[in-house]
């Protein structure tokens, strides 16, 4: 944990640290390594398979998390709103399957440990089809085989991945940008931060302002309310009853990949917090939290792993679900939507 805290200040500061210095070797390996992974398509020796439908690839350019999930959710709803039949396809990072390459069907009660949890998220807040798979390409011919109607293909992350196809990309960044600039290890850059965008290229900000050169717009990411783990279950709604919960003490847990935003957003919706900080994509059971907590609020993507069957009557802990809304600027949605429309099945 000691060596995660250090590397994680080193590369989220915008000056180089010695520690940085003393990795920048290791990340020429790093490079070298993945242009010669993605050495066989780039120099044509591989074709990377072309889907029935159109396929725009959301991801970043960092390791961890920059709000990948919540964008895929409100872009495949946008263009649900636009008439399109979004599916949705996905490594399914944190799942545990023994078969991991097959692809697997992401369904309202699959278990989070079996899909990772930002899939099943995903397949209760769009109730599209979503389907998951160590091998991307698999996953996606598997959707598009099962569901003929599907009119383009979202594929959550994979910007590093050569094997698929993409028609359009989709590039989200946080209030951390780039960070020092760096790739692996010495940095959090998975590749070089381009100088500018290429054709089928976008950007987009989780974030109150741009954070890196790249030219793009924000996101407008807001908390609504709070629930009962139970009623987040039955509902997947969002209340809106934040002032309710102004002034009350609670102990906020969060599995996600930077979980200090979801900190500071409860308490400027006036919630006293107790900070409880998990490595990304975490188990909750057994429960990471003191036994005797009253009141533990947690974000979505750590809800799906607690589903009411996995609840104890005996739990002492009152636990809650913070939910969020994240609008995406119609100019995204727009510029997205000019070059799928031309690849759309008649």
């Amino acid at each position: 944990m000691a060596l995660h805290e250090a590397l994680q200040r080193a590369w989220w500061q915008p000056r180089v640290s010695a520690l940085a210095c003393l990795l920048w070797p290791w990340s020429l390996v790093y490079r070298l390594l993945r242009w010669a992974v993605q050495g066989p398509w780039r120099w044509g020796w591989r074709k990377p398979w072309r889907a029935p439908v159109p396929v725009l690839v959301v991801g970043n350019l960092v390791v961890g998390g920059a709000g990948k999930t919540p964008t895929v959710i409100a872009l495949a709803q946008a263009l649900q709103r636009r008439g399109w039949h979004p599916g949705i396809v996905s490594r399914g990072y944190g799942g545990q399957r023994p078969d991991a390459r097959k692809p697997l069907q992401v369904h309202a009660d699959s278990a989070a440990l079996e899909t990772g949890d930002e899939p099943l998220l995903m397949a209760l807040r769009t109730g599209l089809p979503v389907w998951v798979g160590s091998q991307r390409v698999a996953a996606a011919k598997a959707l598009c085989v099962h569901h003929p109607e599907v009119d383009v293909l979202i594929s959550d992350d994979g910007l590093q991945h050569p094997a698929l196809h993409r028609d359009a990309e989709l590039v989200v960044f946080d209030d951390r940008g780039a960070g020092n600039g760096l790739q692996l290890p010495a940095g959090p850059l998975r590749e070089p931060l381009p100088g500018g965008l290429p054709r089928q290229t976008r950007a987009l900000y989780n974030a109150g302002r741009p954070s890196t050169p790249l030219p793009g717009p924000c996101a407008h990411r807001r908390l609504t309310g709070v629930q009962p783990l139970t009623t987040w279950w039955g509902t997947h709604e969002a209340p809106k009853n934040l002032e309710a919960w102004r002034g009350r003490r609670v102990l906020a847990a969060a599995g996600i990949g930077h979980p200090e935003r979801f900190f500071s957003m409860l308490e400027q919706a006036g919630l006293v917090v107790e900070r409880w900080p998990l490595a990304d994509h975490a188990p909750l059971s057994p429960r990471p939290w003191p036994a005797d907590t009253p009141c533990v609020v947690m974000t979505e993507k750590d809800a799906v792993k607690l589903p009411s069957s996995a609840l104890s009557p005996s739990e002492a802990t009152a636990l809650h679900v913070a939910t969020l809304d994240f609008e995406l600027p119609d100019s995204t949605v727009d510029a997205l939507e000019q070059l799928l429309l031309p690849l759309r099945r008649p």
